[in-house]
C-alpha cells in the first residue's frame, strides 16, 4: 500500500502522524511511505531521518494526498485537506466528529474512508489510541491551570501547592477516567488539595485505594457538582462519553457561584466540552475570562508537547496501521471488531452511531458498510 503523511497544519500543532521508525516497520512490511517536507521538523524529526528510513519526501500535501492510498494524520482534516479526499481512500486520524458537523458533512461529500482514532477500542473496553493523549492532557491539565491561577494570567493568585502556613489550592477533576486519573496524580503531587467526582462506584474505589487516602472521592450529584465547583480554585473538565458529544456538566449558573479569577481547563473540548461557556481556543491564545472565570479550552492541548505526544500516540496507532496497510481496511476491519469501531464515515455513509445521533445524520451499520 502507498501511505503518505502530510504536515499538520492547525495553528501551533506540531505533532506528526508517522515517525521515522514507523516509516521503517511499514517499509519492513512491504509498504510505501510518502511524507511531506518538514512534516517532523518542528519536533526534531527531520527530512533526513525519514529518507533514511524509507521514505519518499514530497514537497506538497497536495501531492500526498492526490497518490496515497492511506493518509496518516495525528489532527482532524481542515477544510482544505477534506476538499482533497477522494472516495475510497481511507484517511486514519483522529476525527472529533460528534460535535463538527462542517468537518462531517465534508468527509461524506469526499466519498473516504474515514476511520477515527478516538473510537478505536480493545478487549477491556478502553480506548487504546485516545488514552495516551489522555494520559497527555490529564498530566497537562494541571500545569496548564496553575500557570492560568497566576495573577497576571487574569487568575486570582493562589499557588497551587501553598506554603506551610498557607492552604493548597481547591482543585476538582469532574470524571475519573483516564484524563481524571492523571490531572489528579499531577494535582496531589503538587501538594494541591484534590478532589474527583465520577458516577461509577467502583471507579471511586480504585481511584481512593490507588492515591491511599490522599484525596477526596465524591459520588457525582447535581447537588455535589454545585457545591464543589464553588469551593474551587481549578476544575478540569475530564467527562468522555465516547464519540459523543461532551455532556454540558458546568452550567453559565455554576461560573457566577465560583471564586473570581478561578480557572476552568476544559479537556473534552475536542468532543464539545463540558462547560456551557467553552469554545475552543489555541496554543496561541489559549485564554479567555467568562463570568469572571478563566477559561482554558485549547482543542489540541498534547500538541504543545509535540515531540512527548508524537511518540506516545504513534506507539498506539502503529499496530492498527500496519494491518490496515497489510490487509486492506476492509479485511482488516472483519478481522478485527475493536479497530471495526474506529470506522466513522464510509463511502458518504456514517456509520458510528453516536455521530449519527450527535448531528442528526442518516446511520449504517459497520458490518453493513463493509458489506
Amino acid at each position: 500500500m502507498l501511505i503518505g503523511t502530510p504536515k499538520e497544519i492547525k495553528v501551533h500543532e506540531y505533532r506528526v502522524g508517522l515517525t521515522p521508525a514507523g516509516v521503517k516497520e511499514l517499509k519492513a512490511h512491504g509498504h510505501q511511505v510518502l511524507i511531506q517536507a518538514g512534516a517532523g521538523a518542528g519536533i526534531g524529526l527531520y527530512d533526513e531521518a525519514y529518507v533514511a528510513a524509507g521514505a519518499e519526501i514530497v514537497g506538497t500535501a497536495q501531492e500526498i494526498f492526490a497518490r496515497a492510498e492511506m493518509v496518516i494524520k495525528v489532527k482532524e482534516p481542515q477544510p482544505i485537506e477534506c476538499a482533497m479526499l477522494r472516495p475510497g481512500q481511507v484517511l486514519y486520524t483522529y476525527l472529533h466528529l460528534a460535535p463538527d458537523p462542517d468537518q462531517t458533512l465534508a468527509l461524506i461529500a469526499s466519498g473516504c474512508v474515514a476511520i477515527a482514532y478516538e473510537t478505536v477500542t480493545d478487549a477491556r473496553g478502553g480506548l487504546p489510541l485516545l488514552a495516551p493523549m489522555s494520559e497527555v492532557a490529564g498530566r497537562m491539565s494541571i500545569q496548564a491551570g496553575a500557570h492560568a491561577m497566576e495573577k497576571a494570567q487574569g487568575g486570582n493568585g493562589v499557588l497551587l501547592g501553598g506554603v506551610p502556613g498557607v492552604a493548597p489550592a481547591e482543585v476538582l477533576v469532574i470524571g475519573g477516567g483516564v484524563v481524571g486519573y492523571n490531572a489528579a496524580r499531577i494535582a496531589v503531587g503538587m501538594g494541591a488539595h484534590v478532589t474527583i467526582l465520577d458516577r461509577s462506584l467502583p471507579r471511586l474505589n480504585y481511584l481512593d485505594s490507588l492515591f491511599d487516602g490522599r484525596l477526596n472521592t465524591i459520588y457525582s450529584t447535581v447537588d455535589a457538582l454545585e457545591y464543589y465547583t464553588a469551593q474551587a480554585d481549578l476544575v478540569i473538565g475530564a467527562v468522555l462519553v465516547p464519540g459523543a458529544a461532551a455532556p454540558k456538566l458546568v452550567t453559565r449558573a455554576h461560573l457566577r457561584a465560583m471564586k473570581p479569577g478561578a480557572v476552568v481547563v476544559d479537556v473534552a473540548i475536542d468532543q464539545g466540552g463540558c462547560f456551557e461557556t467553552s469554545r475552543a481556543t489555541t496554543h496561541q491564545n489559549p485564554t479567555y475570562v467568562e463570568e469572571g472565570v478563566v477559561h482554558y479550552c485549547v482543542a489540541n492541548m498534547p500538541g504543545g508537547v509535540a515531540r512527548t505526544s508524537t511518540f506516545a500516540l504513534t506507539n498506539a496507532t502503529m499496530p492498527f496501521a500496519v494491518a490496515l496497510a497489510d490487509k486492506g481496511y476492509r479485511q482488516a476491519m472483519l478481522d478485527d471488531a475493536h479497530l471495526r469501531e474506529g470506522l466513522n464515515v464510509h463511502a458518504g455513509k456514517v456509520t458510528y452511531k453516536a455521530v449519527a445521533d450527535a448531528l442528526q445524520l442518516p446511520y449504517q451499520p459497520v458490518m453493513d458498510a463493509l458489506g
